[in-house]
């Protein structure tokens, strides 16, 4: 795990053996990744393919009082005007000052690409210190002067003597891993190496013990919630909600966070992941170089997961009664909220789509509302999703497909499948509501999600929306994708090669 001293963390394909190529039901899929033979699985076609720069942005454009400089052709800057709108709102809700996104573009054009682009880099860096008085500056590199041989780090480090901002650069040049969520660790080890310090305790003049064992105290009772960009400020609310019950600090990070955040992140007595595909890098750096334990195991969506992650945190402050007091209360009552609900959802059937450890813990909480899920598609797949996998009550027979993209393997599966609805991450919905099916996003930063409260909120509007379909019916009727009918009839995973639904491991 001690990377940080590189400049670069390995690539996921490398450091966890993810797979980003799978066809085959949930049995096949829990077999191969015993087997270890699910890393390297490749495709002979291809449609479409994420990129971890844009992932990195997710994350990066949402911190307060930093410039974003991505450091690229102008095209690899454009998915970020997507975002500025929502960034800035949320970015309010922590500290009404914020300015909202800000980000710069190098745009190297072809000239550079043959006299290299160092020279906008340090006029884009001066710039933004200069103009902005940011508290950091995060530069991301991309493709191109990754391949024509920038010397980011060093042009940096020149840079750092003569602004008064940190600056953090960040790795995530997008041709180097299939696994689109090799961003988190990117984004993570830039911070890591440039934000993330252990302040000096400054010697007090006359020692004061009353405000030395207020601190400890503090420190005792603080936890580090990584959130995740596609969590809504509701699931944070939620959150906090259920650990102030436990008589504990929630404290959130990174998305959202200011700069100077992270120089406290060692003064916590916990570091709580709500997405292990997110976090893994980032905790495991923490407890190897500051000894700060971590919860890796859950993420709180869904009944049972919910109390799993609580559990894992009572366990570690050895509150476990104080938690199931909490459990049992909680769940009481929304028993009593779902009764209705459970009803009109039983027995519609589910299909689910997007990042590996939300696809696997809404499938359970749509099992437990009484849904039906007959497929599911996994951004990659790697070890995290073992212990979900094998507690999710489905057949073995349901079929899982591993793909970034891939939207002509996602089409074909619906067709066969006929889910009631489709449960699905942004950027894909709009294939399956062309299909003609109702499409639910299995994220969004203005609907809860998390927690119990996440649990009601699923139901109900899950609800409202399988009463009324008739718009995606009448969106199929009117539009169709872009594939031959005799595509539909062929096995959807026959561009996967060398799948372990052929293969002995």
């Amino acid at each position: 795990m001690d990377f940080i001293k590189e400049k670069a963390p390995p690539v996921r394909e490398d450091r966890l053996k993810a797979c980003n190529a799978f066809g085959g039901s949930c049995c096949q899929l829990a077999e191969g990744a015993r087997k270890g033979c699910l890393n390297g699985i490749k495709r002979t076609f291809a449609q479409t393919q994420g990129c971890q720069l844009n992932l990195s942005m997710a994350i990066l454009n949402t911190l307060r009082n930093a410039v974003i400089i991505i450091h690229a052709p102008i095209g690899c800057g454009g998915g970020s005007t997507a975002m500025a709108g929502l960034t800035k709102n949320f970015q309010k809700l922590r500290d009404a000052k914020a300015p909202g996104l800000i980000w710069l573009n190098t745009n190297l054009d072809e000239s550079d690409v043959i006299k290299g682009g160092e020279s906008k880099l340090r006029e884009a860096v001066l710039y933004a210190d200069r103009e902005f008085r940011p508290s950091a500056i995060i530069v991301a590199n991309s493709c191109v002067p990754a391949l024509i041989g920038d010397d980011l780090d060093g042009i940096l480090a020149q840079l750092q003597a003569e602004v008064a901002a940190k600056i953090v650069p960040v790795h995530c040049e997008g041709f180097k891993t299939k696994i689109q969520a090799s961003a988190y660790d990117a984004v993570y080890h830039g911070i890591l190496r440039n934000l993330v310090d252990v302040r000096e305790e400054y010697e007090r003049v006359i020692p004061d013990e009353l405000e030395e064992l207020a601190e400890n105290y503090r420190r005792s009772k603080t936890v580090n919630i990584l959130n995740v960009s596609s969590m809504s400020r509701f699931d944070e609310d939620e959150l906090t909600r259920l650990l102030r019950a436990l008589e504990l600090n929630a404290r959130f990070m990174p998305c959202y966070a200011h700069p100077d955040d992270f120089e406290t992140v060692t003064e916590a007595a916990l570091n709580v992941s709500i997405c292990a595909t997110h976090d893994d890098y980032f905790v495991g750096h923490l407890q190897a170089q500051y000894g700060i334990p971590f919860v890796l195991r859950a993420i709180p969506i869904g009944i049972m997961n919910t109390n799993k992650w609580l559990r894992d945190i009572g366990k570690f402050f050895t509150i476990e009664d104080r938690v199931e007091r909490l459990i049992e209360a909680e769940t009481r009552e929304l028993e009593k909220a779902l009764a209705p609900y459970r009803e009109a959802l039983r027995g519609k059937r589910a299909f689910l789509a997007g990042g590996e450890i939300r696809v696997l813990a809404n499938a359970t909480a749509l099992v437990e509302l009484g849904l039906e899920v007959v497929g599911l598609k996994g951004y990659h797949y790697d070890g995290f999703g073992d212990d979900f996998l094998n507690d999710l009550d489905l057949s073995d027979e349901v079929l899982f497909n591993v793909a970034t993209g891939q939207p002509f393997e996602q089409s074909n599966l619906l067709e066969r499948l006929k889910p009631d609805i489709y449960v699905g991450h942004t950027g894909g919905n709009v294939w399956a509501a062309k299909q003609g099916f109702p499409v639910y996003p299995i994220f969004g930063q203005t609907v809860n999600y998390m927690g119990y409260n996440g649990v009601f909120e699923l139901a109900r509007r899950l609800t409202r929306l399988l009463k009324n379909p008739v718009f995606n019916r009448n969106l199929a009727a009117n539009t169709r994708l872009p594939y031959f009918e005799d595509w539909y009839k062929q096995d959807p995973f026959s561009y996967i090669d060398d799948s372990p639904a052929q293969s002995n491991g």
